[in-house]
């Protein structure tokens, strides 16, 4: 137990007196880091009185990061700057100086680590060779220039992407099943067009708030379902009255989890049985560092319930706006019956070179690379949060 002393009269309230004590008490050590704090029944039941005053510290003290809560275990001591630091002798306070006005000097852009998951390496786009394809695109397609192409994506460029994805992803398809798209929400509405009649769409919580806003823009009503250590709550989902569900199963977005293969098969019989379909998002298939890639949810769908949705923005840029959607062949058939006005490819230009990119080899090796770059900083990441934080961090997915 701690030695925590409380006042027989003060106008003082409990919990600060218990914030006040247990703070100090970790910030001088006397309280080490890592160590687990009592419950708030032991608390409780220690000093007689009620636990409204120690839960209220406790949030207090995790507000401010001196406790961690770590779920099914209790809270701990964390000491982000012991005293010992905090009075350092001259030379250290030197340095410190040093250091500060060194940083404080830099400009903020060198002071600031970026964590936007939408934003990719510049250094590392291949701009000589996508320049070159750019241009051999304009001259060797002069004839074309004038007319305006196929809505659906051009045809070659189409099916270069059903080639890739069978062979690197497992996705079963082919080019006329193929709609290329300028990005993420253009597909999504695309996708509810083609299931309209079927509102009431389930969604990752937490998930992609840019697909739940699209669905709500183009007449959906998004249903959240929680995210678990794999991936949807599957028995969340059958209890709804879902007709529809948008997944990221290789990589949930933002958790990290994977769903593994059973919950994919139940996944794809609820589907079935509901006469529903599963959007698949497969932003970043291409990137796992532990294991063998995990084959794409389409893959395993013999009964064409799956939306398959990737994207060149994750691997190659995001300025290139080219995604590409594979339909179910019913989902196909209706695609040919919507209004022209509704499908809007992006740029042939930028589709003939996307398409030379694929055929001449380079989006391969251009992967082989990518992979390898973010190889390294995963592990350095993962690395340095060991190292300086310790057992106050969790990482997961």
């Amino acid at each position: 137990m701690f030695d925590i002393l409380l006042p027989e009269s003060d106008d003082k309230p409990i919990y600060l007196h218990l914030y006040s004590q247990i703070r100090a008490r970790i910030r001088d050590g006397t309280i080490p880091d890592g160590a687990r704090l009592p419950s708030v029944r032991a608390l409780r039941q220690q000093l007689n009185i009620s636990k409204t005053p120690v839960e209220t510290a406790f949030q207090m003290l995790t507000a401010e990061g001196y406790a961690v809560s770590r779920p099914r275990s209790g809270l701990y001591a964390a000491n982000p700057l012991p005293l010992s630091d905090q009075s350092p002798d001259q030379s250290t306070h030197s340095e410190r100086r040093q250091a500060s006005a060194s940083t404080d000097s830099a400009p903020a852009s060198d002071r600031m680590i970026d964590f936007d998951p939408t934003k990719l390496d510049a250094n590392a786009f291949p701009v000589r060779t996508w320049q070159k394809l750019l241009r051999d695109a304009v001259s060797d397609r002069a004839g074309e220039m004038g007319s305006y192409g196929d809505p659906r994506g051009e045809p070659g460029l189409r099916r270069a992407i059903a080639e890739y994805l069978g062979s690197s992803r497992g996705v079963r398809c082919d080019a006329d099943r193929i709609v290329v798209g300028s990005g993420m929400a253009y597909s999504v509405g695309i996708a509810a067009k083609l299931l309209a009649g079927r509102s009431r769409v389930a969604m990752e919580a937490p998930g992609y708030n840019l697909v739940r806003d699209q669905l709500t823009l183009n007449g959906c009503a998004p249903l959240p379902i929680p995210v678990g250590d794999h991936g949807l709550d599957l028995d969340a989902l059958e209890a709804s009255d879902a007709e529809a569900v948008y997944v990221t199963p290789s990589h949930q977005f933002p958790t990290g989890s994977v769903m593994p293969y059973p919950a994919r098969e139940r996944l794809l019989r609820w589907a079935e049985a509901r006469d529903a379909y599963v959007i698949e998002d497969d932003y970043d298939g291409e990137f796992r560092y532990v294991g063998k890639p995990i084959p794409s949810l389409q893959g395993l769908d013999a009964h064409g319930r799956v939306v398959y949705v990737g994207t060149f923005s994750k691997a190659f840029s995001p300025a290139v706006r080219l995604n590409y959607m594979v339909l179910p062949l019913e989902l196909t058939e209706r695609l040919s019956r919507l209004p022209r006005e509704v499908l809007h490819a992006p740029s042939r230009v930028e589709q003939w070179a996307m398409q030379s990119f694929i055929e001449q080899g380079h989006w391969y090796r251009h992967i082989r690379r990518m992979r390898s770059l973010y190889r390294k900083r995963h592990g350095l990441l993962i690395e340095l949060i060991r190292t300086h934080l310790g057992s106050r961090a969790l990482i997961t997915g």
